[in-house]
C-alpha cells in the first residue's frame, strides 16, 4: 500500500487527518461494495453517505448528504460519498469539506460500460431502486456526460481503477489505513485525457470499434502502488537473491533443525504463515513434555484445514528442547513438512533476518494485554512499537486463559513495514508460575485443557484471517469473470424499453444520480454460508461500525451512563435503537463469543445465566406496567458483535421501527427464543440458525393473528389494535413472559 511512512515525523496534528474519499463512477461500477470491503477491513473509522438512503433509509437530498458528512468529519470520522459525482459540478460541494486537518481524495471506478451496464441490470432489491432495463438506459446516458475529476478540483490525490486489479489494489490501500496513517498526494493510474466518455450502449449493439480517444494507456494503478511500496523501505525491496545473501548463513545453520526446509523463497510464493512460539513453558513454568504433546496434537488437527497455509514454530535457541521434542513427536506422526515447520530465529525478525516472511505472528501474552514482562511479549510490543499497543486498545483490554485476540496490525509498525506482518494475535495459556496471576496450583488436568484450548483458539483465528483475505481478495475477481462470459445487454433490451417513461422519475442529482451500487449483498452471502473445512460457519468479519456492543461487554465501566447492570458474566443494557416500548440487551462478557454460532455446550451455564438476568428485567417492568409480555431471544445472524440475549415487550410500539427487515428479525424463525437455544444446546451441543435473506424478505404478517399487510405503516396500525390471542406455539414451554397473577 502507498502509506506515507514519514507520518511519524510531521507531528501529531498532521497524522491525525480525516479523510473525505468522492467516488466517482457510473451506477454498478462497483461503489458501494468498494466502502463495504474498505470499511469490513479498516481499523480506521468510516462513515458511508448514500443519498439513497440518507432519508431514514430513503431517498434524500444533496444538502442532507453534506450535512451528514460534516457530522461525521466534526466526530473525527473520515467519510466515503457514495454518489455518482460524475461531473465536476456534483463533485464542488463536497470538495470544499476540505480543510488543513481534512484531506479530499477522488476513487474513480472508470470501468468498462458493459461490464456497469450488465451488473446494474442484474441487480436486485437496489436501495434507490435503479435496476433492470431502466438501468441500462441510465448508465449508458450518464457514461456520455461523465468528467474525469482533476487535482485542481481541490482533490489532494486521484485514484483511477481501470480494471478489477486496479479496483482490488485501491481497497487494499485505503483498508490498510490506521487512524494516524496518511496517503502521499497526487494522481495514480494513468487515463488518456482524450477519453472523455466510454463506449454506450448503442455502441455495443452496431457492434462499432471503440475510438482510439477511448482506450486507456499508461501504468495501471496497481502499478503505482507497488512501486510506492518498494521505495517506502529498503528492507522491502530484495529480490530472491538479496534475501539469500542477508539470510544465508542463518537458514544454513537452521536447516537441520526444521522439519520443511526454510531458505529464502519462502517469502515469494504468498502462502499465508503463521509464526507461533511455544505457550506458557517460558515464563509460566508449563512442563515440557507435556505442552510438547499438545502442540503436536492441535497442529495435527488444524493442518488438515488450512489450504496452502503454513504453521512455523518459532524459538530463540538452536538449543531449543522445545524444538527437538515437537520435531520428533511430529516426525512420529507424521506431519506434512510443507504445513509445519519448526524454525530458529527471533519471532520478531523472521523476515529481515531469515529470509521467512510470516503474514500473521501469535504473541505469549499476558491477561492485561500490555507490553512488560520479558520473552515474546515484550519482544513484540518492542518491535511493533506504540502503535500495537493502541490497536490492542481498541481490541480489548484483557483475555483469559484459553482465548486468543486478533490485532490487524497498523501500517506505520515497524513490523509491517520491514517484516510484511499484517496480524499479530495474542493468546494466553495456563500458568503454573506461583509468581504470577491465575497460578494453577499444578492442576495439570485442568491445565492442559486451558492450553489445548489456546493453541485452538489461534488456530481458529488464523485460519478466519486467512479466509476472510481470501474472500475479499476473490470475490469481486469471481463476479467479474461471470459477467464478461454473457452478454448482458442484448439480453435486457426488451426490457429497457419498458422503462423509458420513466427516466424522469429517477432524476436526483442533476443527471440521473439515483445509483447506488448493489450493497456487498453476494459477499455477504458468500461469507456467512461458506463453510470451514471441518464444517464450522466461518467467522464473520465485523465492521468497524459493528464493535459497540464488544467493547461495552469488554470494558463496561468506561460505559456507565449506557448501562443498566454490570456482574461478572454479564452486561445489561437499553436497546439504542428500541424496535418495542420495552427493550433491553443482555450481553455476554466472554471474549471470542461474537455471536449464536460461536456458542457451544460448554457455554450453556452462561446462557442460563443471561436467560435469567432477562428474566430480572421483565418482572422490573411488570412492577410499573403489568399489560406487558415479554419475548427472550437472540437473532441467528446479529448485525452487531458480542452475543446478546434480546429482552422485547410484544407491542412493538416504536418509532425505530421502520422496515421489513426490523419486524421480521423478531417475528420468524430468524428469531431463536432463549429456552429453544437453551434445549438445543443441552441436547446437541449447537444452536439451529435461521439466518438466510429468504426468511428476513418474507411478507409481513401480525405476530398474534398472523394477518398479511402491504407496508409497515399499515402493519403498525393494525397491530395496535389487535387482540387476537398469540399463536398456541408462543404460548408453549415459556416461550412468551407475562406478569404473574
Amino acid at each position: 500500500m502507498d502509506v506515507d511512512g514519514k507520518s511519524s515525523s510531521r507531528g501529531e496534528e498532521e497524522t491525525k487527518k480525516a479523510i473525505v474519499v468522492i467516488l466517482v463512477g457510473a451506477p454498478g461500477s462497483g461503489k458501494s461494495t468498494f466502502c463495504d470491503h474498505v470499511m469490513r477491513a479498516s481499523t480506521r473509522p468510516w462513515v458511508r453517505i448514500c443519498q439513497d438512503t440518507i432519508g431514514n433509509g430513503k431517498a434524500g437530498t444533496k444538502i442532507q448528504c453534506l450535512m451528514s458528512a460534516a457530522s461525521a468529519l466534526k466526530d473525527e470520522k473520515s467519510v466515503f460519498i457514495d454518489r455518482c459525482n460524475i461531473d465536476r459540478e456534483q463533485r464542488a460541494d463536497f470538495v470544499k469539506l476540505g480543510s488543513p486537518q481534512i484531506d479530499v481524495h477522488a476513487v474513480v471506478l472508470d470501468l468498462p460500460a458493459k461490464i456497469c451496464i450488465s451488473q446494474s441490470v442484474k441487480r436486485v432489491g437496489h436501495e434507490g431502486n435503479l435496476q433492470g432495463g431502466k438501468a441500462a438506459a441510465v448508465v449508458n446516458k450518464m457514461l456520455q456526460k461523465k468528467e474525469l475529476p482533476k487535482l485542481s478540483e481541490g482533490f489532494s490525490r486521484i485514484t483511477i481503477c481501470q480494471n478489477e486489479s486496479d479496483v482490488q489494489a485501491a481497497i487494499s490501500t485505503y483498508s490498510a489505513l490506521g487512524p494516524l496513517n496518511i496517503l502521499p498526494s497526487g494522481f495514480f493510474g494513468q487515463k488518456n485525457p482524450d477519453a472523455k466518455i466510454q463506449l454506450g450502449i448503442m455502441k455495443f449493439l452496431k457492434k462499432i470499434d471503440a475510438p482510439v480517444n477511448a482506450v486507456s494507456k499508461g501504468n495501471s494503478v496497481h502499478d503505482s502502488i507497488v512501486s510506492e511500496i518498494t521505495k517506502e523501505n529498503d528492507s522491502c525491496n530484495k529480490g530472491p537473491e538479496d534475501i539469500k545473501a542477508t539470510a544465508g548463513m542463518e537458514v544454513k545453520e537452521d536447516e537441520d533443525l526444521t522439519l520443511g526446509s526454510v531458505d529464502g523463497t519462502s517469502s515469494l510464493n504468498n502462502i499465508p504463515i503463521l509464526a507461533f512460539p511455544s505457550i506458557s513453558t517460558a515464563d509460566f513454568q508449563f512442563d515440557l513434555e507435556k505442552a510438547t504433546d499438545i502442540i503436536v496434537e492441535k497442529v495435527s488437527e488444524f493442518v488438515t484445514k488450512l489450504g496452502n497455509a503454513k504453521l512455523v514454530l518459532v524459538d530463540l535457541s538452536s538449543k531449543s528442547k522445545i524444538l527437538s521434542l515437537v520435531r520428533a513427536k511430529a516426525e512420529q506422526k507424521n506431519i506434512d513438512s510443507d504445513k509445519f515447520q519448526t524454525f530458529v530465529g527471533d519471532i520478531t525478525r523472521l523476515y529481515s533476518r531469515g529470509g521467512l516472511c510470516c503474514n500473521v505472528i501469535a504473541n505469549a501474552a499476558n491477561w492485561r494485554l500490555k507490553p512488560g514482562g520479558g520473552g515474546v511479549n515484550a519482544a513484540i510490543f518492542s518491535a511493533a512499537g506504540s502503535s500495537l499497543e493502541i490497536a490492542t486498545k481498541e481490541r480489548a483490554g484483557s483475555i483469559t486463559p484459553g482465548k486468543s485476540v486478533v490485532v490487524p496490525l497498523p501500517s506505520i509498525s515497524p513490523l509491517f513495514v520491514r517484516e510484511g506482518v499484517t496480524h499479530v494475535i495474542h493468546v494466553l495459556g495456563p500458568n503454573m508460575n506461583p509468581q504470577r496471576p491465575n497460578f494453577l496450583e499444578n492442576d495439570y488436568i485442568k491445565g492442559c485443557k486451558v492450553l489445548r484450548e489456546a493453541y485452538s483458539s489461534l488456530f481458529e483465528s488464523f485460519a478466519s484471517i486467512m479466509r476472510s483475505q481470501e474472500m475479499l481478495r476473490k470475490e469481486r475477481t469471481e463476479k467479474i469473470g461471470l459477467v464478461l462470459l454473457e452478454s448482458p445487454v442484448d439480453s435486457h433490451m426488451g426490457q429497457m424499453n419498458q422503462y423509458s417513461g420513466t427516466e424522469q422519475k429517477l432524476k436526483r442529482e442533476g443527471i440521473y444520480e439515483s445509483e447506488r451500487s448493489k450493497k456487498c449483498k453476494g459477499f455477504q452471502e458468500d461469507l456467512e454460508s461458506n463453510k470451514a473445512p471441518d464444517g464450522k460457519d466461518n467467522v464473520k468479519v465485523w465492521g468497524p461500525w459493528t464493535q459497540a456492543l464488544y467493547h461495552i461487554a469488554m470494558n463496561p465501566e468506561k460505559h456507565k451512563n449506557d448501562v443498566l447492570e454490570i456482574s461478572d458474566d454479564t452486561v445489561v443494557l437499553n436497546d439504542l435503537y428500541p424496535k418495542a416500548k420495552r427493550h433491553f440487551l443482555v450481553l455476554a462478557r466472554y471474549e471470542g463469543l461474537d455471536r449464536l454460532a460461536d456458542v457451544s455446550k460448554e457455554h450453556l451455564q452462561l446462557l442460563r445465566t443471561m436467560h435469567a438476568v432477562g428474566m430480572k428485567w421483565t418482572d422490573k417492568c411488570f412492577s410499573e406496567d403489568k399489560t406487558l409480555v415479554f419475548r427472550l431471544g437472540y437473532h441467528s445472524d446479529p448485525s452487531m458483535r458480542q452475543l446478546h440475549l434480546h429482552v422485547i415487550s410484544q407491542d412493538f410500539n416504536s418509532k425505530h421501527l421502520k422496515n421489513k427487515k426490523h419486524w421480521n428479525t423478531f417475528n420468524t424463525p430468524f428469531f431463536r427464543d432463549s429456552v429453544d437455544v437453551m434445549e438445543e444446546i443441552d441436547r446437541c451441543g449447537r444452536a439451529t440458525l435461521k439466518g438466510d435473506d429468504n426468511v428476513l424478505s418474507t411478507e409481513l404478517r401480525c405476530h398474534r393473528c398472523r394477518s398479511a399487510h402491504p407496508n409497515i405503516p399499515r402493519l403498525k396500525s393494525h397491530i395496535g389494535n389487535c387482540r387476537s390471542p398469540f399463536p398456541a406455539s408462543l404460548l408453549q414451554d415459556g416461550r412468551l413472559v407475562h406478569a404473574p397473577n
